[in-house]
């Protein structure tokens, strides 16, 4: 396999979604300005092998990511899943913005997650697939609970997350997200992600593109950027 013609001819929307990276450092990528880790090409190794063997299935959540996912998930749970207002709407929202903040800040996906419009707001398509599968694991409970007049879908972590697996920047950008919003009601946490660019400028029902956290107002950008 001829890895450096497979990545130059290759969508960078594509090449984005495998890497979790933004499209400015796949550019750099593509042109030979920054070079792959060896995790990276690994894991772009692993996607066009694939992709010539005919597997057509889309890989919607990087590998290097899932086991992430889980860990950020659960740490998540820690920290605020007992509060009255988390349930999994609640939860759809907290992982929004921990995705979209990182990604403003340091152009890298946290935990590669695809968000789509719904009417309440952002929801991750592969919050089932992960969750299921977590709960087959024995990671976490799903209960139900009432919240004033509401059913509410709530998770409770069953281990520890494993934090090695979460660096310091990581980490930061979850307790600041969580600190910031998960005192919040669902319904106020979707009126707030309506307002948020990448949601605005999504279509109903479609994938909600991280490339517009780079165009977010100044309520909601958690990047500083440079003045021209």
């Amino acid at each position: 396999m001829n890895l450096e013609q497979h990545i130059k001819d290759a969508p960078q929307k594509e090449l984005m979604q495998v890497l979790g990276l933004s499209r400015p450092l796949i550019s750099d990528i593509q042109n030979d300005k920054r070079a792959l880790t060896p995790e990276q090409a690994s894991s772009l190794e692993d996607y066009f092998t694939a992709q010539q063997g005919g597997d057509s299935i889309r890989i919607n959540i990087p590998q290097k990511h899932l086991e992430k996912s889980k860990q950020v998930f659960l740490y998540v749970l820690q920290k605020v899943g007992a509060k009255s207002n988390v349930g999994e709407t609640v939860l759809y929202k907290l992982l929004y913005f921990i995705d979209f903040d990182y990604y403003e800040k340091y152009e890298e996906q946290l935990m590669g997650l695809t968000y789509i419009k719904n009417t309440h707001g952002p929801t991750p398509r592969e919050f089932k697939v992960v969750v299921d599968e977590m709960i087959r694991e024995g990671l976490v409970d799903k209960a139900s609970s009432k919240h004033f007049t509401y059913t509410q879908k709530k998770y409770l972590p069953v281990v520890k997350p494993n934090l090695k697996l979460l660096n310091a920047a990581e980490l930061e950008m979850i307790d600041w997200v969580l600190d910031r919003y998960s005192d919040h009601s669902a319904t106020h946490l979707s009126e707030l992600s309506h307002e948020d660019t990448p949601w605005q400028m999504a279509e109903d029902k479609e994938d909600i593109e991280y490339e517009y956290a780079f165009y977010r107002s100044e309520r909601f950008s958690v990047r500083d950027y440079d003045t021209l």
